[in-house]
């Protein structure tokens, strides 16, 4: 089983390999290493949350196995890599159909944790790398090792650890610790720019976000485009998804869009949207003076950062 030629990826939670039950079900086996820093209760935390979540655009847990320092999980087995791989490494195999209908997937998945499942889960974790992709491109999203089920009632939550990955983490995670479904929103915002470029964040001299601020602010937003896709896509759907992950970005939560709000935004051709703001901490590189204003923008984020942000956590996976 857990052969080297059967492994499919590793992280810093430990290792993924394809497997095949008795009856000849394929599925995705995830070893959790012993220094992946998941706790037993963070791993019963997953268990249970996944265990009672059922739709087409979420990875579908099948069990686990909790013995010693042993932690198993046994997911469906999604055929093709995740999303970044796509992104990142064979983008050309994406085309604008494609990408538009992943956009459209992740949102649905998101509404779903927010508002369709009984309960009202934050992934906190939501990235290129944890979205797998179906046969056809349908996207689910995996990995809920750092998911919480908030309250009927309840809006946001604090903690003193921060975890996650830099580029997809909201600003009042990062220097509050807060968290609600608008830091979800936040990140989808982030995707949303991945997908439509088919850049990462961290690839950019400034920043990705800075880049499409800036581009969107001359009334040229669609030369962030993958240049593969320029003349096979739709503009008005390139536009749309721009706009959309502009306002999902927006420095002050309450100013984000809920998920069925964006879900509504990203189908309709007549939903009246929003002019976004301009997104805070916004690095966009370029001269020397924005140079050194972003450095002064960082240490300023860095000094109001929580002093339990450790360069192991901020950096995670």
């Amino acid at each position: 089983m857990f052969a080297e030629e059967n492994k499919l990826g590793a992280g810093g939670f430990g290792e993924v390999y394809k497997g095949t039950l008795p009856n000849g079900q394929e599925i995705a086996v995830k070893r959790l290493s012993r220094s992946s820093g998941q706790s037993t209760e963070e791993f019963k935390n997953e268990v249970i949350l996944i265990a009672k979540l059922q739709h087409r655009n979420l990875v579908r847990l099948l069990g686990f196995c909790l013995e010693g320092e042993e932690k198993i999980l046994i997911y469906e087995f999604v055929p093709n890599k995740s999303l970044d791989c796509f992104l990142y490494e064979e983008q050309a195999q994406l085309d604008w159909t494609q990408r538009y209908k992943i956009i459209e997937g992740i949102a649905q998945g998101i509404l779903y944790l927010h508002e369709g499942s009984g309960f009202k889960i934050i992934h906190r974790d939501l990235k290129a790398s944890n979205i797998l992709l179906e046969t056809n491109m349908d996207p689910k999203i995996s990995d809920f090792g750092q998911a919480r089920i908030f309250g009927v009632d309840q809006t946001h939550a604090n903690t003193n650890r921060i975890i996650g990955t830099y580029g997809y983490m909201s600003p009042e995670y990062i220097m509050h610790g807060q968290f609600s479904t608008k830091s979800d929103v936040y990140s989808f915002g982030i995707l949303i720019f991945e997908i439509v470029t088919g850049k990462k964040r961290s690839s950019f001299p400034g920043d990705l976000v800075g880049y499409v601020w800036n581009k969107w602010s001359l009334g040229v937003a669609c030369e962030v485009l993958d240049p593969t896709l320029r003349g096979s896509c739709s503009i008005n759907e390139v536009t749309k998804c721009i706009h959309t992950g502009l306002l999902c970005i927006q420095q002050d939560p309450a100013h984000r869009p809920a998920m069925a709000t964006i879900v509504l935004m990203l189908s309709s051709h007549s939903v009246t949207r929003p002019l976004p703001k301009r997104p805070g901490f916004l690095f966009d590189g370029g001269s020397e003076q924005n140079k050194l204003t972003n450095e002064v923008q960082w240490d300023q984020l860095m000094n109001v950062a929580p002093p339990f942000l450790s360069a192991t956590e901020f950096y995670p996976r």
